[in-house]
């Protein structure tokens, strides 16, 4: 299948099966996929099998949002889809019990209230189906974080809160806008908005962090994807810190 970075090249469908490698983290993630399972959440993959290497989960059908974004992917109605889908996922999530498993790289203690957030909302890794977002897929990054840690992903790739020289489709301008569109969909208290707001600058670190600790390591696709979009995302944490009092002004 196309796409992917940890994974590229290694990711097989077959017929209505997906066959993917196993990620250090696989307890936990199929123990919270098992969960959303049995609370009727069907926005995300179900684990079929495992072995050694090799995870076997569900196909959903629809239409990965790999940038650049369709048209149907850019509208406000597809970006309360986001918000909507997040909140359900959320909703679901609330009661799975996340000790004692083996999660991967933690999130910011400030921003970690025990709720094991989706922490990699790119637009990627949501699936489509008739202009709104219907799933989510690829939980490895999953793990005890927040509402706001999630929001504050979504946010920075669905605002998107980039360098206008960075955005080239019909959000140009309009950054701002869908930010407090995004909040307002998922239906957050002030206290709750704001913390997203906060949370944005430490999100874009976090997210970066975790690009540059594999480059490092020398791993190929996170290389790529540095060499690809590693200015991009310097651009965009400049942007955030020089539009912080903007994103907490919008959000009043």
């Amino acid at each position: 299948m196309p796409g992917g970075t940890a994974n590229r090249g290694l990711v097989v469908r077959a017929g209505h099966l997906v066959r993917r490698p196993l990620a250090p983290s696989r307890d936990a993630t199929h123990a919270l996929l098992a969960h959303l399972a049995t609370a009727g959440f069907d926005g995300a993959p179900r684990v079929l099998a495992a072995d050694a290497t090799t995870e076997t989960l569900t196909y959903i059908d629809g239409r990965a949002a790999i940038p650049p974004l369709q048209d149907d992917m850019l509208t406000d109605q597809a970006l309360v889809s986001v918000a909507e889908l997040l909140r359900c996922y959320h909703q679901a999530v609330a009661s799975f019990e996340p000790d004692g498993y083996r999660w991967p790289r933690r999130v910011p203690a400030r921003f970690t209230t025990g709720l094991v957030s989706h922490n990699d909302v790119h637009p990627a890794n949501l699936i489509f189906r008739d202009g709104r977002a219907v799933a989510l897929i690829d939980f490895d990054l999953a793990g005890p974080g927040s509402i706001a840690w999630d929001l504050a992903t979504a946010a920075r790739h669905w605002s998107p809160l980039y360098d206008e020289r960075d955005i080239a489709d019909r959000r140009q301008g309009q950054s701002l806008r869908r930010f407090r569109l995004l909040l307002d969909a998922y239906g957050l208290t002030r206290a709750q908005r704001r913390e997203v707001a906060e949370a944005i600058l430490e999100n874009h670190d976090w997210s970066c962090a975790i690009i540059t600790d594999a480059v490092h390591a020398g791993h190929p696709g996170f290389i790529d994807c540095w060499n690809s979009i590693g200015e991009v995302m310097i651009r965009a944490s400049a942007w955030c810190q020089s539009h912080h009092h903007d994103l907490l002004a919008s959000i009043i």
